[in-house]
């Protein structure tokens, strides 16, 4: 409904339209603060989602993955095949990844940067290729991670030398947000096991499909694998992902806090609009007293110009919101389009907010208003 067939339909919505007119500057900055209010309760609600959101699809492979290492109690410092063997084997149909991990000194030309080195014997199960073709069964060469190929400016057909020994890039890899399964992979270098001077694994990583059955197989893992003694240390990392929940949790409230301060500031506004023009027309006021008005008649039409304040600002907020909210996407998620579950109920949030704070306040100058004398009002 258009606001012309709003005030046919309602004529206390053609008063307090005009009403407000009549000081436009001063209903303009009062419509003005409760458009800034609802911009931050949304837009900042909107933004702890789009913000969670994005550390959730970085870290995705965390919650679906669990990490064995050598325990605190154990006699090894390194985990043998026969450990890996027995991880595998009691991990059901989980996917078991052994890995060797170290830092070494990366050279190219004469550009050398100390680097992330990494032994896996499938790459190509975790990762896809930018540049190259990653090995399915490898012996020899090296894979390199996006960033530290960036940095370096080598490609695929190109050599490479890690700690002294040169290596042919079989593959550059596209860049990627895994987090957890293996760390930092973008600044990595990938090499086969069999070229590090060791035998031995350093940590062996468990993927699940779902958070879930990551919980289930790192607990039977645990009973399994440690007898009385801490032999292996079990992670799943299922505190750290729920650490960052409440962290976010407790960051949503806060950025809600920072729009209620600004609608609070936008209801003192509207409250002074309202009482200005309560005194200012206490003449008016007495004349419809006069000519038959009721208290409830002067009490509604001074809470519709308060209203009309109200829903001229959360409208204009939240299409603002929205938008913003679209940019918001475009920059943490990569799609102006995908906003999170619950984004709107914040814009909903606002768009309430604002109306209840656009009447709230209007209530002491409407009551104020409808209780002025007729005759003290006409006489002043």
């Amino acid at each position: 409904m258009t606001l012309g067939a709003l005030t046919r339909r309602f004529p206390t919505v053609l008063l307090a339209k005009r009403n407000l007119s009549r000081a436009r500057a001063r209903s303009l900055l009062a419509t003005l603060g409760i458009v800034i209010g609802v911009v931050a309760i949304s837009s900042l609600g909107m933004f702890g989602l789009a913000f969670q959101e994005s550390q959730l699809e970085r870290a995705s492979a965390l919650t679906t993955t669990a990490v064995v290492t050598p325990g605190e109690d154990a006699t090894f410092d390194r985990l043998s095949e026969d450990h890996v063997a027995a991880i595998d084997r009691e991990s059901g149909a989980a996917d078991v990844y052994a890995m060797k991990t170290t830092r070494g000194t990366v050279t190219r030309l004469k550009q050398s940067t100390d680097a992330s080195v990494k032994g896996l014997e499938e790459p190509g199960r975790l990762f896809e290729a930018e540049e190259g073709k990653i090995p399915e069964s490898w012996r020899s060469g090296v894979v390199v991670g996006a960033t530290l190929a960036e940095d370096l400016d080598v490609h695929a057909g190109e050599s490479l030398t890690v700690d002294g020994t040169t290596y042919r890039v079989r593959a550059v890899l596209a860049e990627t947000r895994m987090f957890g399964l293996v760390n930092q992979p973008n600044e990595a270098v990938f090499l086969p096991p069999s070229e590090f001077s060791y035998e031995r694994y350093d940590r062996v990583a468990v993927q699940e499909d779902s958070p879930a059955e990551i919980r289930r197989t790192s607990d039977r893992l645990e009973a399994t694998l440690n007898n009385r003694k801490e032999r292996f240390d079990v992670r799943d990392f299922r505190s750290s992902v729920e650490r960052f929940m409440e962290q976010m949790a407790t960051i949503q409230q806060f950025l809600l806090g920072v729009g209620g301060v600004s609608l609070l500031v936008a209801s003192v506004s509207i409250l002074n609009v309202m009482l200005m023009s309560a005194v200012e027309r206490r003449e008016e006021i007495g004349v419809l007293r006069a000519v038959g008005y009721h208290r409830l008649d002067v009490l509604r039409l001074m809470l519709g110009e308060a209203t009309l304040l109200g829903v001229i600002g959360a409208v204009v907020g939240s299409v603002l919101s929205v938008a913003l909210g679209m940019a918001l996407n475009a920059m943490l998620l990569g799609d102006p389009t995908a906003f999170p579950p619950g984004a709107f109920r914040y814009v909903a949030l606002g768009f309430a907010f604002g109306v209840g704070a656009a009447v709230i306040s209007g209530l002491y100058p409407a009551w104020k208003a409808s209780n002025a004398r007729p005759v003290e009002a006409l006489r002043d």
